[in-house]
């Protein structure tokens, strides 16, 4: 795939984009030989892109974009090089609103595109959280691993009784909350709790028990969370803190660990949940082996 390629593909993918959030290129899914280090994303009228290696195209490809950029309606191009750290994103035309947010399906969620890690918001779990908010009328919502509350947005626009965050850091709780108010969501029922959520079950188990469960972690966060040797703790604990007809939704981002993964300790942990379904991916987020793509679990206590 060449560098006219990718122009041609955005050029496309583009043509009936709003200022809802789309994916235009997903390199990371591997199935553009020679582009796994890209993607592309439209954000309204900024055009986002982020390298996750070095590659020697790099500045043909930047210059494409810049032109691109310049005869399109996009009006800032916002280019993030994970691959060196401890910097900044790079605004190489226009500039950025200090209020910037992101559309999903009318939620608006803070965005800081000049991040070189996380932005505040995961696109490719669009569809769990259009599952929450289908789901989420009138239930008592644990959202563990809450980060900036995307979900919790979720939940309240789809009439959650009560919904509880759970984060280790204050400050994307903080911006959880404020992502709320620039939702003129009402305040009332919503909590925001800066707690490890591995030493902290007692607690929520005085607030629950809960109808509805979200379990988003990180793969690998050094010092708080490792999927492989943590997730099972807090399967173990489920039973403690569901209602009898309780729903789940687990996720899990690691490519090196299957839907099994998740499915078999909730068979021998938590038994009384039952799987019902892997939610589709967005397709913008297509990748060559699904099975080791993000996977949205849902199960239901029997």
């Amino acid at each position: 795939m060449t560098i006219e390629d990718i122009k041609n593909h955005i050029t496309k993918s583009s043509e009936n984009t709003n200022d809802e959030f789309k994916r235009l290129f997903h390199g990371r899914g591997g199935l553009y030989e020679g582009w796994r280090h890209l993607t592309v994303d439209s954000i309204d009228e900024v055009l986002s892109v982020a390298l996750y290696f070095e590659e020697a195209s790099e500045d043909k490809l930047l210059e494409m974009l810049v032109a691109f950029v310049q005869e399109s309606k996009y009006k800032t191009l916002v280019v993030q090089r994970r691959y060196i750290k401890g910097t900044t994103s790079e605004v190489l035309v226009g500039e950025l609103k200090d209020d910037l947010y992101v559309v999903e399906n009318g939620m608006k969620i803070k965005l800081n595109l000049l991040n070189n890690r996380n932005s505040g918001y995961f696109p490719d779990m669009k569809n769990g959280r259009e599952f929450i908010r289908e789901n989420a009328k009138d239930k008592r919502v644990l959202n563990l691993f809450s980060y900036t509350c995307a979900f919790s947005l979720a939940a309240k626009m789809g009439g959650a009784y009560e919904i509880v965050n759970v984060d280790m850091s204050k400050n994307v709780l903080s911006t959880g909350k404020a992502n709320h108010s620039l939702n003129n969501l009402e305040p009332r029922g919503v909590s925001y709790l800066s707690y490890n959520i591995l030493k902290s079950f007692s607690s929520l188990k005085r607030r629950g028990p809960f109808d509805l469960i979200i379990i988003d972690p990180p793969s690998f966060q050094r010092g708080s969370f490792e999927a492989t040797k943590d997730y099972e703790k807090i399967i173990k604990k489920l039973e403690q803190i569901a209602t009898e007809d309780c729903l789940l939704l687990s996720c899990l981002n690691s490519p090196e660990l299957e839907s099994d993964f998740i499915i078999d300790m909730i068979n021998e942990f938590a038994p009384s949940f039952k799987f019902v379904k892997r939610l589709e991916n967005v397709a913008e987020f297509a990748s060559e082996n699904e099975d080791k793509s993000l996977k949205n679990l849902v199960f239901e206590k029997k």
